[in-house]
This record gives structure tokens, C-alpha cells and sequence, in this order.
């Protein structure tokens, strides 16, 4: 059994001012997602996006992260709370970030962009998924740094104790999603998008690759205290995984079609 090594959460304090792992996690996961997009563009994967049009890409992809990711939390995960709590919604330091937002918010800067540059939106979502993983990863390694988003309990011989989760040890979940989400998400697509493939593939695969990831991981994963698992024995995150999986399979059946 091991001991959560309980991490400061701030990691940076001058006077008032506080900086937070979690916000560096998303700050590292924003520049490893800057630099590899440049190194694709510098090896001709870009699908014709140059260096301006990706630092308009790269500006508004970050918006929809952190817009979408936050709204989708609210919206998704706790609406009544929220509700009657409006301006605690921008209280966006204390936590409270849903992949699954996030990922809508960046679907629609996507297609503004490929809008304003006459790119076709799925080849501008091929560029940019294999750069989503690392982001992913540095995420959950802020989640295991605040000692939040623990796993069920369990006995095996890697066990965690988190503070506020009780005296029973549980899965470090976080962890498995970091090496599922992260580390492997991205080499798959790393590999898979390193070839020409029809246009979608890659976002298709992004789609079913993350999905099948997550939704594992949620059985490992402590559901959400105020969720509970809902439909068959479901998470929230799990159900929100399945369209995922369904519209990756479907895209993938087309993009196979246009070959």
C-alpha cells in the first residue's frame, strides 16, 4: 500500500499572487502541443497549414480548451449546482474541467478557422489530434498532483491512500489515464498519422482511440460523489465516451470510402 505523497498544490507563491501545478500541467501540455505542431509543419504534415495560420489555430484551440472544458463541467457534470452558484463558474482555479467540453470547444474553433482559411475542417483536425495526448497527460499529472479524480478502491499491491478519500487504499487512476490517454494515445496516433491517410482517418481514430482508453479507465476511476454511476452501471464519462466511439467508427467507414 502506498501513501499519496500529498503535493503542495500551489507551487509558486509571491505575496498574493499563487501558481498552481494544475495550471502549469495546462500550461506544459499547451507548449508540447505548440512545439510538436511545429515540428509537423516544418515535415510537411500540415495539411497546407503554415506557421500564421497555426498561430491562429494554436490561439483559438486554446480558447476552446479552456472555454469548452469548463463549460462542458458545468453543464455536463454540474448543472443545479451551478445554477444557483452563477459566478462560481469562473472560479475556474479551484477545479472543474471536462475533457469532453473541451473537446466540442475546439470541434467549433476548428471550424471557424477552417471557415476564415477555406481548409477543410477534418484535415485541420487531422493536423491537430496526435498533439492532444501529451496535453491529456499533463492534465492528469496535475489531477494526481492535487490529490483529486481517485480511483476505487482496491487491494492490489499499488494501492493509494488519498487524503479525503478515506483510510482504504484505491487505484491511482489519474495515473492509468495519464499512461492510456497520454503515453499511448499519442504514440498510436503519433505512428498512425506519420503516413498518408485519408482525409478523417486520423481524427477518426483520435476519437475511437480515446474513447475505448477512457471508458476502460473509468472502471478503475471513483465516479462522481454527487453522479453516482448512472444506466447500467455507467459513469458519466463512459457515457460520454460512447458517441465518441460510435462517430470515430463511423468516420473511419468513410474516410475509408473516399480512398
Amino acid at each position: 500500500m502506498l501513501i499519496h505523497p500529498q503535493i503542495d498544490p500551489i507551487a509558486i507563491a509571491i505575496g498574493p499572487l499563487a501558481v498552481r501545478w494544475y495550471g502549469l500541467m495546462y500550461l506544459a501540455g499547451f507548449g508540447a502541443a505548440f512545439l510538436l505542431a511545429r515540428s509537423r509543419i516544418k515535415r510537411g504534415q500540415s495539411a497546407n497549414i503554415s506557421y500564421a495560420v497555426f498561430d491562429d489555430l494554436f490561439f483559438f484551440s486554446v480558447l476552446g480548451v479552456v472555454l469548452g472544458g469548463r463549460l462542458g463541467y458545468v453543464l455536463f457534470y454540474k448543472p443545479g449546482y451551478y445554477a444557483s452558484h452563477p459566478l462560481e463558474i469562473l472560479s475556474v482555479w479551484q477545479g472543474g474541467m471536462a475533457f469532453h467540453g473541451g473537446f466540442l470547444g475546439v470541434l467549433l474553433a476548428m471550424v471557424y478557422i477552417a471557415r476564415k482559411y477555406r481548409i477543410h475542417w477534418l484535415a485541420i483536425m487531422d493536423f491537430i489530434a496526435p498533439l492532444v495526448p501529451p496535453a491529456l497527460a499533463a492534465g492528469r499529472i496535475g489531477n494526481f498532483i492535487n490529490g483529486e479524480l481517485w480511483g476505487r478502491t482496491t487491494e492490489v499491491a499499488w494501492g493509494m491512500v488519498f487524503r479525503g478519500a478515506g483510510a482504504l487504499p484505491r487505484h491511482p487512476s489519474q495515473l492509468y489515464q495519464f499512461a492510456l490517454e497520454g503515453v499511448l494515445l499519442f504514440v498510436i496516433l503519433w505512428l498512425y498519422s506519420a503516413k498518408p491517410r485519408p482525409t478523417g482517418a486520423v481524427s477518426a481514430m483520435f476519437l475511437i482511440g480515446y474513447g475505448v482508453l477512457r471508458f476502460a479507465a473509468e472502471f478503475f476511476r471513483e465516479p462522481d460523489d454527487f453522479l453516482g454511476l448512472l444506466a447500467f452501471n455507467l459513469s458519466m464519462g463512459q457515457w460520454l465516451s460512447l458517441p465518441m466511439i460510435l462517430a470515430g467508427v463511423a468516420m473511419l467507414a468513410w474516410a475509408g470510402r473516399k480512398v
